[in-house]
């Protein structure tokens, strides 16, 4: 007797098979979230800000830029992609979701907080990690982007963000 699939039965297979790709796709990369604030959680003195500012994945983690505070999105940084890397800018007040799957020093800003500062990294692990290390540390900065930035950069050497990975 022959198999004939009805539109129930052909859109259920069809659920069932994209639940299991997703299954797998979930177990191989991981999910992270930076927040987008006016207070730093945990020191009230600092304003707008990201939280973390630094964060080190592996390619194909995604990063969610969560709008926890309104006023803020997420946009690269001209001249700290890695080369084959893709920019991304998110809309003011609306979360938005970045796959990162080449690996190297992604730069990042709110686009009308970026001169107060309100600046992170994203490092993404794996060979040829440090290719955009050097063009990424000269971007020149503005206003107290400046200083975040050389903190930025102190706490990610000092933490080994800095070193080829062994990977």
């Amino acid at each position: 007797m022959p198999l004939i699939l009805n539109r129930r039965m052909l859109l259920a297979s069809s659920g069932a098979l994209l639940a299991t790709h997703s299954v797998g796709w979930a177990e191989s990369h991981s999910a992270h979230t930076v927040e987008m604030l006016n207070k730093h959680p945990e020191d009230r003195t600092k304003s707008m800000v990201f939280f973390p500012r630094i964060l080190s994945v592996m390619p194909g983690d995604v990063v969610t830029f969560k709008g926890v505070d309104r006023g803020h999105n997420s946009a690269s940084l001209k001249g700290m992609v890695p080369e084959g890397g893709e920019d991304w800018k998110g809309r003011i007040n609306q979360d938005i979701d970045v796959t990162f799957t080449q690996p190297g020093f992604y730069g990042y800003q709110c686009t009308p907080h970026a001169s107060m500062g309100m600046v992170g990294l994203i490092v993404v692990e794996g060979e040829g990690k440090l290719e955009n290390l050097d063009d990424a540390r000269s971007v020149r900065q503005r206003g107290r982007a400046k200083s975040a930035w050389e903190e930025i950069w102190a706490e990610a050497e000092a933490a080994g963000m800095l070193e080829a990975t062994t990977a």
